[in-house]
């Protein structure tokens, strides 16, 4: 195989490790003497600010050394051959086949429905909609005007699924990346971003946001990107001082349940967003908050705009007096009741959480003063508590994990922890001090005993897709 024989320092080991092993891995996929694009896309953090994008908040987001890494080699037929490495340890078959001339009918790409339908058939492979929902998005976007030849695609991915983490966004910015290189392909930033939630969205059936891909593609070693999901816009980019660190415990619980929960809290805020719209409207206001929640001033919340919304409505209600709720990835239920006066508070006071937070980091910088540490680790507990008491998000293999963060507290380096992403389990997210590392496995180990579970701990972090770039190799 042709490649560099000595590791480069900038270079992800798990990068350098898919070039080295790819023959070994795939050698019986992979075609010898022709290009392979290698593309890699790390996990995100969610410091803080994930979980209200779809309101327009400011999201502070951290990438990981976790990652997916996608090879892609076109192949002289219309054929797509898959392979993940690992994916049958999660009871899925590891290779899935398939055909592009299944995107078409009578020369036009089928709709995303039809498309989802078709990839979607089989349990055993649903996986492989994340890599070849990527083909028909890139066409209905116009991204890519025809895709001549197939391809073998193949990944090895390290991130664990349902931790809050953006696997699913990382493995389809992988992909992209890779066809972006292999098809001669030229979208920007935050074009990819919008494709890979595209994927998401219309193939898979999931209403995700532009943070996680936004972060995946844009990712900074050592940084934390500010994002103004309005609809996304990346503010600036925060290095933190040495001293200091986010890092992620994996609760390692996947609830059954979570993604039923984000979807209604979402359509929730949704509805409330819509009878706000109409509310103030019929006060004179003619653009209230330009459309997106993030825009009311948190200190007004109580006083002007909270009794202007019911505490609790039925879809049946709403639908009557409103038509609809102007988001067509979350589908109202007549009969079910949604706590819309909660749910759109929480994206308001949220976002002003995450700009206080993120002013309390520049003032940190420049001070050093540890105080306004422990003031930014209480935002992240009001954030954390939230999730509970606004939008039935929290659990209680998570709390465990921020109250033993909070109960050792700055004495012990630890400022602040919160639940990253959508919630429901997952990953929590804890400010601390560098090298903090006994402290750490002290709270791993109570939480072990408490509940069972073994968490992982995420520490490092790695460049993003777009930084790295597209990398060739050829089997000789």
């Amino acid at each position: 195989m042709e490649r560099k024989k000595k590791r480069l320092a900038n270079v992800p080991e798990d990068l350098q490790d898919y070039k080295s092993k790819a023959k070994l891995w795939f050698g019986g996929l992979f075609a010898p003497d022709r290009e392979i694009y290698i593309a890699r896309a790390p996990a995100r953090l969610d410091v803080m600010g994930g979980i209200a994008d779809y309101c327009g908040a400011v999201a502070l987001q951290g990438v990981l050394k976790q990652a997916a890494v996608v090879g892609i080699q076109l192949r002289r037929d219309r054929r797509l051959l898959v392979k993940s490495v690992g994916i049958e340890n999660d009871g899925f078959r590891s290779i899935a086949d398939y055909d592009l001339d299944r995107f078409y009918d009578t020369g036009a790409v089928k709709s995303f429905a039809n498309i989802r339908q078709d990839l979607l058939k089989d349990p055993s492979t649903l996986w492989m909609a994340y890599v070849l929902g990527a083909y028909p998005v890139l066409l209905h976007e116009k991204i890519a005007g025809q895709f001549g030849n197939g391809a073998t695609i193949c990944i090895k991915s390290n991130i664990p699924v349902q931790a809050g983490l953006g696997a699913s966004s990382a493995l389809v910015m992988a992909t992209l990346l890779a066809m972006k290189q292999a098809y001669s392909l030229a979208p920007d930033a935050f074009q990819l971003a919008k494709c890979c939630q595209q994927v998401e969205q219309q193939i898979i059936g999931v209403p995700g946001g532009i943070v996680a891909p936004l972060t995946s593609a844009m990712g900074k070693n050592g940084k934390l990107l500010v994002i103004r999901c309005q609809p996304h816009e990346l503010l600036k980019m925060i290095t933190l001082p040495a001293d200091i660190q986010f890092i992620g415990i994996n609760s390692r619980i996947k609830p059954a349940n979570d993604h039923n929960h984000y979807i209604d809290s979402r359509t929730a805020a949704l509805l409330g967003r819509k009878i706000l719209i109409a509310r103030l409207q019929e006060q004179g206001v003619a653009n209230p908050f330009n459309g997106y929640l993030c825009n009311l001033a948190a200190e007004h919340w109580q006083e002007r705009y909270q009794n202007l919304l019911p505490e609790q409505m039925t879809g049946r209600k709403f639908l009557d007096q409103y038509a609809g709720h102007d988001d067509e990835m979350t589908e109202i239920e007549l009969k079910k009741t949604y706590h819309v006066q909660n749910c759109a508070a929480f994206p308001v006071y949220e976002n002003a959480r995450v700009q206080k937070f993120i002013k309390k980091l520049e003032t940190y910088t420049q001070t050093g003063n540890r105080t306004i540490l422990a003031e930014a680790g209480e935002l992240m507990y009001e954030s954390h508590a939230a999730y509970s008491e606004l939008v039935n998000l929290g659990t209680n293999e998570t709390d465990i994990l921020v109250s033993l963060v909070k109960k050792l507290g700055p004495e012990n380096g630890l400022y602040g922890a919160r639940v990253s992403g959508n919630g429901g389990g997952g990953t929590v997210v804890v400010l601390t001090a560098k090298n903090n590392e006994d402290t750490i496995r002290n709270i791993t180990s109570q939480y072990y005993d408490q509940t069972g579970f073994k968490p992982d701990i995420f520490t490092e972090s790695s460049p993003g897709g777009l930084e790295l770039g597209a990398e060739t190799i050829k089997f000789t």
